[in-house]
C-alpha cells in the first residue's frame, strides 16, 4: 500500500463524483492532498466514497477530508471503517461548534475598535494597580503592628543593591547636570552684567528639581525595571505561589524589602545628587567667572531660602521612593506564564515610574507655589 496519502475521483451522473482515498491518511503522509483535492473537486458533491484502499486514518486526515469534501458524517461507507468514522464525526462536531476567526475591522471601524481595546486594557490595568495598592497598604500595616515579621536580611541586600550601589551614577549624572545648568546661567546672565547671580539659579535648580527629579529618574530605570524582572521571573517559575502554599505572605517577603529600601535610601541618595549638582556648578562658576569655592558657598548660605529649597527637594524623595517601588512590584506581580509578558511588564514598569516622576514633580509645583514655598 501506498504511505502516502493520495486519492482517486471517478465522475458518476451530472456533477456527482465517486471518491476513493488511497494510502495512509495521517499527519505524517498527508502532505499537500488535501489542496489539490478542493481545487479538483471545484465544489462537485461526493456521491460515494470508497474507503478499501486507505491505510491509516487520524484527525489530521479527517480534517484534511472535510475541509476538501465535506463528506457527510452519517454514509453507510463509515460502517466498514467504525473508527475512522467515530474520528470523523468527532473532527466535523468540532469544526460545526467552533466560532468562525473574527472578520477584520477596518477603517473607522478598526479605530474604534482599538479605542475600545485601549479604555479596556486601561480599566483593568487601574483595576489591578487599586487591588495591589490595597494589599500593599495591608502588608505595609501588618509590617509596622507586627515588627517581628520584617525581613532584616531581605531589607539590608535591598538597600546595598538599589541604594548604595547607585550612588556613584547618581553622583556622576547629577554632576554633569550642575555644570550643565551652571554654563547656561552663567552665559545668560553674564549678558546682563549679573554672572554673580548664576550661585543662586544652580543652587534652586538643584535642591529644588534636578537632583531629586533626575535622581528618581535613574532610580526609575534602574530598580523598577530591577524589582519588575525578579518579581516577574519568580511569578514564571511559580515560586511566589510556591511560597503562598508554604504559607509565606509574598508582599512582606518580595514587595515591603523593596519598598523600604527605595524608601531609605532615595532621600540619601538625593542630599549625595545635591552635592554632586553643587561640585560641577562650582568647578563651571570657577573656570567661567573666577568665583572661588569659598565665595560660592558663601553666596549660597546668605540666601536664606536655600534651606527652604533643599527641604522642598528632600520631601518630595520620600513620595518618589513610594512611587517608584510599587510601579515596579505591581508589574511584576502582574507577569504571566510567558516570556513575552515578563518583557512588557517591565518596560510598562519604567514607563510608567518615569511618567508617575513628572506627574507628581508638577502637582508638587503647584501645591508648593500656593503655599508660598
Amino acid at each position: 500500500m501506498n504511505p502516502t496519502a493520495d486519492y482517486r475521483i471517478e465522475t458518476t451522473e451530472g456533477d456527482s463524483v465517486r471518491l476513493s482515498l488511497l494510502g495512509e491518511w495521517s499527519s505524517t503522509s498527508l502532505g499537500r492532498v488535501a489542496e489539490s483535492l478542493k481545487s479538483e473537486l471545484k465544489g462537485r458533491k461526493v456521491e460515494r466514497l470508497d474507503l478499501e484502499e486507505m491505510g491509516r486514518f487520524d484527525t489530521a486526515g479527517a480534517l484534511a477530508l472535510l475541509q476538501a469534501a465535506e463528506v457527510d458524517p452519517e454514509a453507510d461507507v463509515w460502517e466498514h471503517r467504525p473508527q475512522a468514522g467515530r474520528i470523523y464525526k468527532t473532527v466535523a462536531r468540532l469544526e460545526d461548534t467552533t466560532a468562525a476567526p473574527p472578520r477584520q475591522s477596518k477603517g473607522l471601524r478598526r479605530g474604534f475598535a482599538k479605542i475600545g481595546r485601549g479604555v479596556f486594557d486601561f480599566g483593568s490595568e487601574a483595576m489591578g494597580s487599586f487591588a495591589f495598592l490595597g494589599r500593599l497598604i495591608i502588608s505595609a500595616l501588618g509590617t509596622i503592628t507586627h515588627p517581628k515579621r520584617i525581613r532584616w536580611p531581605a531589607w539590608v541586600s535591598q538597600i546595598e543593591r538599589t541604594g548604595l550601589d547607585a550612588i556613584p551614577i547618581v553622583v556622576v549624572t547629577n554632576f554633569f547636570i550642575g555644570a550643565v545648568v551652571a554654563f547656561i546661567g552663567v552665559d545668560l546672565l553674564t549678558q546682563f552684567g549679573a554672572g554673580v547671580f548664576s550661585v543662586q539659579l544652580i543652587g534652586v535648580a538643584v535642591f529644588r528639581e534636578f537632583a531629586v527629579v533626575i535622581t528618581a529618574v535613574l532610580l526609575a530605570g534602574r530598580s523598577a525595571s530591577s524589582f519588575a524582572a525578579e518579581i516577574g521571573s519568580m511569578r514564571m517559575n511559580q515560586e511566589v505561589d510556591a511560597m503562598q502554599v508554604m504559607g509565606v505572605d509574598p508582599f512582606q517577603a518580595l514587595v515591603i524589602p523593596r519598598l523600604a529600601a527605595l524608601l531609605i535610601m532615595l532621600p540619601l541618595l538625593t542630599f549625595l545628587a545635591m552635592l554632586g549638582g553643587l561640585v560641577g556648578g562650582l568647578l563651571v562658576s570657577w573656570s567661567q567667572l573666577n568665583l572661588g569655592p569659598a565665595f560660592f558657598f558663601q553666596r549660597l548660605l546668605e540666601d536664606g531660602y536655600m534651606a527652604q529649597h533643599m527641604m522642598v527637594g528632600l520631601v518630595k524623595a520620600p513620595v518618589f521612593a513610594l512611587v517608584v517601588a510599587a510601579i515596579g512590584c505591581r508589574q511584576g506581580m502582574a507577569v504571566g506564564g510567558d516570556v513575552e509578558s515578563l518583557g512588557r511588564r517591565v518596560t510598562s514598569a519604567v514607563v510608567q515610574a518615569i511618567f508617575a516622576i513628572i506627574l507628581l514633580d508638577a502637582v508638587f509645583a503647584l501645591l508648593f507655589i500656593e503655599l508660598g514655598i
